[in-house]
């Protein structure tokens, strides 16, 4: 079973035909190789100031991160990657240096570096947010800034989507446990948590599960490349929600939220459902 079949997004990629480009995606990773021939430069756009969003280093480890997760979102269709959205548009705000030597599961950033990616973002245009980032450095002013941020994604109604985390931990952090955000653990291509992926009671009740292993996406220098974890896991929850706002563009982002989330559900468990995009779609095609 490939990733996508998994969370039965086949479906709706092929009813959505690729999603529609004034559908707006934030991606807050790594600075992105967009000259890459799979992936289509004019739908993707560079929002930063100062750090380019553009890889200077294809064999660097922010590229290569950016790249992949880029690739599942917005690859052109009959790439190598799952490219659940490719017509949808990309804003790359780049928050990983291309100098760090970091090899870790999931890069970091400070609370503050993401509050302001956030904001930016948010300015932008973007309707959804793609975060795969561990918190560095943290300190109550920075969470602070950061939950700021988070609230203003929520009254703005720009959905935050973001990597639950490699750390292998119980327990939460300033991103999991907002109650706007939709925290992604990472499990295997049967449904099964991977022991490396955090969970938790905020992750458990409000987030869901996607594929973190065995997940093919592009590669920054030019060949597909197979990466895990919760980075790769995240965006297939992202992508999903494009396509139903491409398909249902007047719901609003809590009933987007609420369908992919399967939030008439109640949990009590640290481990959330695996995402069902097909099951969302239907969920909003019933309201209607």
């Amino acid at each position: 079973m490939t990733p996508v079949e998994l969370v039965k997004l086949v479906a709706l990629m092929e009813l959505a035909g690729g999603g529609k480009r004034g559908i707006v995606i934030g991606l807050i990773d790594g600075p992105v190789a967009i000259d890459h021939p799979d992936l289509a430069a004019e739908n993707i756009r560079d929002v930063s100031e100062g750090n380019s969003g553009t890889c200077s280093q294809a064999d660097s480890f922010a590229c290569m991160h950016g790249t992949f997760v880029a690739g599942i979102l917005c690859a052109k269709a009959g790439s190598p990657a799952p490219a659940i959205c490719p017509n949808c548009t990309l804003l790359v705000y780049p928050i990983f240096s291309e100098a760090s030597s970091g090899k870790a599961e999931i890069p970091s950033a400070t609370p503050e570096q993401l509050a302001v990616a956030i904001i930016k973002m948010i300015d932008a245009g973007a309707r959804i947010l793609n975060l795969s980032s561990a918190l560095a450095l943290t300190s109550t002013r920075g969470e602070r800034k950061l939950e700021a941020a988070l609230d203003r994604a929520l009254s703005r109604g720009v959905i935050v989507v973001a990597a639950a985390g490699n750390q292998g931990v119980l327990g939460s952090s300033a991103i999991t446990r907002h109650p706007w955000v939709i925290s992604v653990a990472a499990c295997d291509l049967h449904g099964r948590p991977i022991g490396y992926s955090n969970l938790g009671s905020s992750i458990g009740r409000r987030g869901l599960s996607a594929p973190g292993f065995g997940v093919t996406s592009l590669g920054a220098d030019g060949k597909p490349r197979m990466f895990g974890g919760t980075s790769a896991a995240a965006p297939f929850v992202t992508g999903a929600i494009a396509l139903l706002y491409s398909q249902f563009p007047a719901a609003s982002a809590t009933q987007i939220k609420m369908a992919v989330t399967q939030a008439s559900v109640p949990r009590r468990t640290v481990v959330p459902p695996l995402l069902d995009a097909w099951g969302a779609y239907q969920t909003l095609a019933a309201a209607r």
